[in-house]
């Protein structure tokens, strides 16, 4: 898994350092300040990882990741990606199973990365990214504008996860965790999603009935998602999911027990990094943190440009969201005694 990064001059992310990364990581901080762009820009590390060497990948390492931050980021040039006003290059590192991945690049870079070094051996396993908007009633569309006009719009966040919903169920014995995790999603969602190969569209079907997508409430498609990935074995335990806002669309009582999931995942080897807006998310992610010795869950927040990193088995760490809930809550409490 990721166990460290470092950042600088990446967009907004003026510098940053990270290190004791856990098999869940939780990002927070107020809109703007770089949450996303660092889910983005580890996916992209990942993927190159991912994609180098495999197959009759003809690519470099460093083709294959201006490619994806292009694609990823919908940029005119990747030089583009470099903090306004720095005077020195981005960099990027990360230390992955124990070995590095670092790149750097000018402002004035194109498409070519001189300076790159790869120590990470060629990955089998696949990392995907859950952005905020679902992708099921939009599948068609994405992989048209992609593969067929290539056109920005969709970024590779949406067109590889696209890809991956493509890929048809596998039949036979799934790992226990995961097998354990489908059953408890589908009891979230009381029904499941699917791909009806002869209408070409995903549709809901809820015992003996079928519903269209476009009709299917948000959450159930974001969590069908999830489902879909490890029905597929698109995902398996070496695998590293991002996930843009895990609250968006679900109901409070949903998110709690996706997070369950996300715990049971992570307990058996998965990887997780969460950007968040939810006091509900920290709380819950808080809980699970005391409850299970085996999870570490590092909370990595950003105020005035300022990223510090903490660890929810230690407790809250003073943070806007927090701090809003806490002036809530006293603003209540003010209103009772009047």
């Amino acid at each position: 898994m990721i166990n460290s990064l470092e950042l600088k001059n990446f967009g907004p992310i003026h510098q940053f350092k990270c290190e004791n990364l856990g098999h869940i990581n939780l990002i927070i901080g107020g809109n703007g300040t770089g949450k996303t762009i660092l889910l983005k820009a580890l996916y992209s590390a990942m993927r190159t990882l991912e994609e180098y060497k495999r197959g009759n990948e003809p690519r470099n390492a460093s083709e294959i990741l201006a490619d994806k931050l292009y694609w990823t980021f919908e940029i005119e040039k990747i030089g583009d990606l470099v903090s306004k006003g720095a005077d020195e290059p981005l960099s990027f590192k990360l230390n992955c199973d124990g070995q590095d991945f670092y790149y750097r690049f000018g402002k004035d870079t194109t498409k070519n990365i001189q300076t790159l070094e790869n120590h990470v051996p060629p990955r089998s396993s696949n990392s995907i990214f859950l952005p905020t908007k679902e992708v099921l009633s939009l599948h068609h569309i994405i992989l048209q504008s992609r593969e067929q006009s290539k056109t920005f719009g969709f970024d590779d966040t949406y067109l590889d996860l696209a890809r991956a919903l493509r890929q048809p169920p596998t039949g036979g014995r799934n790992y226990q965790q995961f097998a354990m995790s489908r059953k408890n999603l589908s009891e979230i969602l009381e029904g499941k999603v699917e791909y009806d190969e002869n209408l070409g569209r995903w549709q809901f079907k809820k015992g003996n009935q079928k519903f269209p997508i476009g009709v299917t409430a948000e959450g159930i498609k974001k969590i069908s998602i999830l489902d879909t990935l490890l029905g597929n074995r698109y995902l398996d335990q070496k695998s590293v999911i991002f996930i843009d806002e895990p609250e968006s669309a679900l109901h409070p009582a949903a998110i709690s027990k996706f997070l369950d999931i996300i715990a049971m995942l992570a307990e058996c080897g998965i990887q997780f990094f969460m950007a968040s807006h939810s006091y509900f998310v920290i709380k819950k992610l808080f809980l699970i943190a005391q409850k299970k010795d085996r999870l570490s869950i590092p909370i990595i927040s950003v105020k005035d440009n300022r990223w510090e990193l903490a660890n929810l088995r230690e407790g809250l760490p003073d943070n806007p969201i927090i701090d809003e809930s806490i002036h809530l809550y006293k603003e209540e409490v003010e209103l009772a005694l009047q």
